[in-house]
């Protein structure tokens, strides 16, 4: 935190209402406001330390440390994920900003690297699901059948962390196990492309500690898998959608793939598909059976 310049009296106040704001904004989000299982034996109804930390993308230690007003290095982009995690209100967010010792955040947030024609090419993929995402895994675009069918929302930034995470999306998906192997292998070969990148180590670490299922998978050490593959989800009132999946990379964003998706064959996909963005549009007056 930039605040060596203060007296040690106002570092202490500082610390301490960073402490006490952080922990009050925890405490106000559930894990159901973020897709997370309940579980058993929580002390507080809020978000755990730990959940933060995955959900924001940032070290599990880093995060207790921010929370604990410790002097530590401190970006607006970091902040910015934590508030968004925290569901923190434009006021909120600046006063996070303040305390923190960096200058209010902009109201316009920063351009993302998404190009407009691959943007445009996402929309045109409607109503079959369609996404960006970097070597991290973090999604950078999607579309809005994609949002429907994977259940994702706005704290959905990152497929490992939500597809182990995200309550809603794994009592979808059909064979989670061989799915979450498989994921596993796929994020693991990607690690190994990376080998000077300590972000692939930090986000297996943090996701060893937040899901028990990552960690025991991960033990095992699966690697690899194909950019083409079979995805399918039990949807609740609709039925089974099953989807062929083809991911592609991107030559002018390199890291970065596009995830197509395409109805299967013979599955009646594809009519379950039309119907489901249609009545999932905020604009209809539909609604699932």
């Amino acid at each position: 935190m930039a605040i060596s310049r203060l007296s040690a009296d106002a570092r202490q106040r500082r610390s301490s209402e960073m402490r006490a704001f952080l922990r009050s904004r925890r405490a106000r989000v559930t894990p159901a406001d973020v897709g997370m299982p309940t579980g058993e034996g929580r002390r507080t109804p809020g978000l755990r330390r730990e959940e933060v930390a995955v959900l924001a993308g940032v070290g599990v230690s880093w995060y207790t440390w921010l929370e604990q007003g410790r002097d530590i290095n401190v970006s607006a982009d970091v902040l910015d994920a934590i508030a968004r995690v925290l569901r923190l209100e434009p006021a909120e967010r600046e006063h996070l900003h303040l305390l923190a010792g960096l200058n209010p955040p902009r109201a316009v947030p920063s351009e993302d690297r998404v190009p407009d024609a691959v943007r445009r090419l996402l929309e045109g993929w409607l109503p079959r699901p369609a996404y960006v995402i970097d070597r991290h895994w973090n999604v950078l675009a999607i579309n809005r059948a994609a949002e429907i069918v994977f259940q994702c929302n706005e704290y959905d930034h990152n497929c490992l962390v939500s597809f182990f995470t995200n309550a809603r999306y794994r009592a979808a998906v059909v064979d989670w196990h061989d799915a979450a192997r498989a994921m596993i292998g796929l994020f693991r070969a990607d690690a190994a492309r990376y080998p000077d990148d300590p972000e692939f180590g930090r986000l297996a670490a943090d996701m060893c500690a937040a899901s028990p299922a990552f960690a025991e998978i991960w033990a095992e050490l699966p690697v690899g898998g194909p950019t083409h593959g079979t995805k399918a989800l039990e949807i609740p009132g609709l039925g089974t959608l099953t989807f062929e999946a083809t991911v592609l990379p991107l030559p002018e964003l390199p890291g970065h793939r596009l995830s197509l998706h395409i109805p299967a064959p013979g599955t009646g996909t594809e009519a379950m598909l039309e119907r489901l963005v249609v009545v999932s549009d905020p604009g209809s007056a539909d609604t699932v059976a």
